[in-house]
């Protein structure tokens, strides 16, 4: 496990990342999955009879790969597949596409935006006033990323074939925030929802920040027990009072998946559609209870092998 972590931890560094890139590319997906999996979870999976929750998440990575997962991965195709699912008023608005950092024109974008790369995760470039912005650090942070296939990190197929292209997004932020420019807006909540084809049936609340949370709750939103390896915020989350309608939408969008986790803010009295993300922690978070991993086990569904 240490020897692990301290791999993980080189992996994150720029300068290895290529090279280490490259050589994991090498290795069969199917032993690559069970090397991982092996140091993370601390149990040898099952892919054959996979009975645990990321059993059979990393079952879904090498026997479910569905065209269409690849366009719901790509974080501008996504927008297109919300819109037409649930409507255009529960996506963030696009500010732009280009294929490399140098083709984007920064007179034409508002003050604050995000810029991320369509077939990254967790790879924004947040700017909260173009006087102070440091092009010159997110160009070497996006160029990086557009030359990496985030694919061979932990084999999570979606998005081995997503071009590589890099968007603005408007900058979600609570009404006021953006009064003085340059200022950081509290935190959003990240509301996760877990479902099973087509049913959700947990959602995880967590702050976007530098620390990591995780507070389960049930549909009703009860508390529910489960320790998935982060500590849950204290006090808890209150309720959204869009709670209810985001399940709606979550169900609507995960109809026909096996495993899907959708992603929504909700910000000024307005839901926004997050992400979909089919492995969550690519599959490779333990709970803290090995029970609780075969007990969520029983929800996915695994479908014939494609």
């Amino acid at each position: 496990m240490k020897l692990f972590n301290i791999l993980l931890h080189i992996w994150h560094q720029p300068v290895f990342k290529r090279t280490i890139l490259f050589f994991a590319s090498l290795v069969p997906d199917k032993i690559y999955i069970q090397m991982t999996a092996k140091g993370k979870l601390g149990y040898s999976i099952n892919l054959d009879n996979p009975l645990t929750f990321n059993e059979k998440l990393n079952w879904l990575k090498l026997y479910n790969r569905n065209p269409l997962y690849t366009r719901m991965a790509d974080k501008y195709e996504a927008k297109q597949i919300v819109a037409e699912r649930i409507g255009s008023q529960y996506v963030v608005r696009n500010l732009g596409c280009w294929q490399s950092f140098d083709d984007i024109d920064f007179d034409t974008l508002p003050d604050r935006f995000v810029l991320k790369c369509t077939h990254d995760s967790s790879g924004a470039v947040i700017c909260r006033d173009k006087r102070t912005f440091d092009r010159a650090a997110a160009r070497k942070r996006i160029s990086l990323t557009m030359q990496m296939n985030y694919f061979y990190a932990c084999r999570e197929w979606p998005y081995k074939n997503i071009p590589h292209r890099i968007i603005a997004d408007e900058l979600l932020e609570e009404p006021g925030a953006a009064a003085s420019p340059g200022t950081e807006a509290a935190p959003l909540n990240d509301y996760k929802f877990w479902c099973f084809n087509g049913v959700p049936r947990y959602m995880y609340c967590t702050v976007k920040s530098n620390d990591v949370y995780e507070n389960f709750y049930d549909m009703d939103f009860r508390v529910a027990d489960i320790r998935h390896g982060f500590p849950r915020h204290i006090p808890e989350f209150e309720r959204p009072e869009a709670f209810d309608e985001m399940r709606r939408l979550a169900a609507r969008l995960s109809e026909g998946i096996p495993f899907v986790r959708v992603d929504f803010f909700y910000v000024g009295g307005k839901i926004y559609f997050g992400e979909f993300t089919f492995f969550d922690w690519a599959g490779l978070q333990p709970f803290d209870d090995r029970q609780q991993d075969l007990d969520l086990g029983k929800l996915i569904t695994l479908p014939a092998k494609r």
